[in-house]
């Protein structure tokens, strides 16, 4: 047992450390010595002065933070009372639902940001239809903050829904019999058993609404909203470029994540609530009854707002001959999709290339993360702490940042190979980037899981390795499905790692929207986004329905 504990440790650390911390290294190395890139080590923290001599960094953490709050307040304004009901209620159509919250994950946050602005901004969609803009809200902090939390809130909902039917309504139903009230069992019962995978999605909310550079960059560039992720931009695209003072304003985000997971950690752990068994036998959802249509209408308006505007936003301007001519008939036509599908196109490249991109990650962090997971929940040694922190760090990081951390790593002298340059360093960005989502949820579900399973198992003659592969690793299977399918959404439409990272002649999805946008070619940006989303909702549903028929919803657990 002690053996096979090592082994397993050793794996996990090692990989954690190719994977985040030997970037991570460079980056901080490089937030030392100024010089580091061209191999000296000369003027060591020298670059510390920026944070006393210059007021705009520390204003542009402090824009961070108060974006960061504001967004996981709105998505679990939007996220929990929908999350709530689909764990505890049996809804009509929930995977249905599931797939269309998805979407958000689907749309590239840049393309959404520029999405709400056809739709708000003066003379845009809705002053054609309507006769009024919101351009005025939109481009202002509350309007970074609303566009923001529309493409995060589907982490607080799958977190809160997925956790209350593992939880299922049998404890409530023993605390009823007892004499509780329904409220009492929800709040004493059913909500305590849900924190850790609740603090778990607002911690990733937190991480990325930090490191999000495409809606503060179209948004609040217009108000002069500057926030650390759009400094960095600045510092590393902006002649002199400044990798150290990039590095520094990593350092800070690093710091704002830590503690924020060491916060989620101390919420999550301060008391015990497992379960003593593993998945619930039967769901148990109660019917709505009187309320199955308010509720219904409760799903089609968050559905409206976060999925049908911007989603319709897209496809209409995607349709457009031309941007000046507005929404007339005559002005629709189908000529960028046919761009896009000529034979020899570089966007059906694009999109195979993201295809085989997404499913390796998806893979490998779903088998990182669950290895990781077991280790800082399961095991024993010293190091476990330094491994959950190790493992949340690429969501404190920006990703053209921890590019850069990448190129000085891995295009280090000192290797006797260079992966810079090759589709491997790209893959190696994805799942550095993208490894903390299943390690969040599988930690989040193992903390609901009693260890007397595993004990047991043990007891009836089965080794480590046999009770982690027929006990732990089904009841955890559920959550890294779905980690597994958040991280394909995301690394199907993964654009500044890309465009550091890519090798020459390689595109991606994101890398020729992104492409399209800078010649001014919206529409057909637009219509490669509409075919991109299409096709990876298309293969998500299929996924799930698939896994339905086998007894194990990616969604439901």
């Amino acid at each position: 047992m002690v053996r096979t504990q090592s082994i397993l440790t050793v794996l996990a650390a090692s990989t954690l450390l190719i994977l985040v911390g030997l970037p991570v290294l460079f980056i901080i190395l490089q937030a030392i010595f100024p010089d580091f890139a061209r191999g000296s080590l000369e003027g060591a923290f020298s670059k510390l002065v920026i944070i006393t001599e210059n007021d705009r960094l520390l204003l542009q953490a402090r824009n961070t933070l108060m974006l960061a709050f504001s967004v996981m307040l709105g998505s679990l304004l939007f996220g929990l009372p929908i999350g709530v009901l689909r764990g505890l209620f049996h809804i009509p159509g929930a995977r249905g639902w599931d797939v269309v919250f998805l979407i958000p994950f689907l749309i590239p946050p840049f393309i959404a940001a520029i999405a709400w602005m056809m739709t708000l901004q003066p003379r845009g969609y809705l002053f054609q239809l309507l006769g009024f803009d919101m351009g005025d809200f939109l481009f202002s902090f509350t309007g970074v903050a609303f566009v923001m939390t529309l493409n995060l809130f589907p982490l607080v909902y799958f977190a809160v829904s997925r956790a209350l039917e593992m939880v299922g309504g049998r404890f409530a139903a023993a605390a009823r019999v007892h004499g509780a009230r329904k409220l009492q069992a929800f709040f004493l019962i059913t909500l305590p058993l849900s924190i850790p995978a609740i603090a778990a999605s607002l911690l990733i909310v937190f991480a990325m609404s930090i490191e999000e550079f495409g809606t503060p960059a179209a948004l609040a560039a217009r108000t002069g909203f500057e926030v650390l992720v759009t400094g960095i931009y600045n510092r590393l695209s902006d002649w002199p470029i400044d990798l150290s003072g990039a590095a520094l304003g990593s350092v800070m985000l690093m710091a704002m994540v830590l503690a924020a997971f060491t916060l989620q950690n101390w919420i999550a752990t301060r008391r015990s609530y497992i379960s003593q068994t593993g998945k619930p036998a039967d769901l148990d959802q109660a019917d709505l009854g009187a309320w199955r249509w308010p509720v219904l209408g409760l799903f089609a308006l968050v559905a409206a707002i976060g999925v049908v505007i911007p989603l319709a936003a897209i496809a209409v301007t995607s349709f457009t001959a031309t941007i000046s001519g507005g929404l007339s008939w005559s002005n629709f036509d189908t000529c960028h999709y046919a761009e896009i599908f000529q034979q020899g196109s570089r966007a059906v490249q694009a999109l195979i290339t993201s295809g085989w991109l997404a499913v390796l990650t998806a893979l490998a962090t779903a088998a990182i993360g669950g290895l990781v997971a077991y280790i800082v929940v399961r095991g024993t040694g010293r190091g476990r702490a330094l491994m959950d922190g190790l493992s949340v760090l690429p969501n404190a990081i920006p990703a053209i940042v921890l590019a850069v951390g990448i190129i000085l790593a891995w295009n280090s002298p000192y290797l006797p190979i260079s992966l810079y340059g090759t589709a491997a360093i790209l893959l190696i960005a994805y799942i550095g980037i993208l490894l903390p989502y299943p390690i969040r949820y599988a930690i989040a579900r193992l903390r609901q899981i009693s260890g007397s399973l595993d004990d047991a198992a043990r007891v009836a003659g089965a080794s480590q390795m046999q009770a982690l592969r027929h006990v732990t690793l089904p009841l955890i299977a559920p959550s890294l499905i779905a980690a597994m399918m958040l991280v394909f959404a995301i690394a199907s439409r993964e654009l500044v790692a890309s465009i550091m990272l890519a090798p020459a002649g390689m595109r991606t999805v994101g890398t020729f929207v992104f492409a399209q946008f800078e010649q001014g070619s919206v529409q057909t940006g637009m219509a490669m986004s509409m075919i991109a989303i299409t096709i990876t909702s298309g293969i998500l549903l299929a996924v799930n329905l698939w896994l339905a028929r086998q007894g194990s919803s990616a969604f439901s657990g």
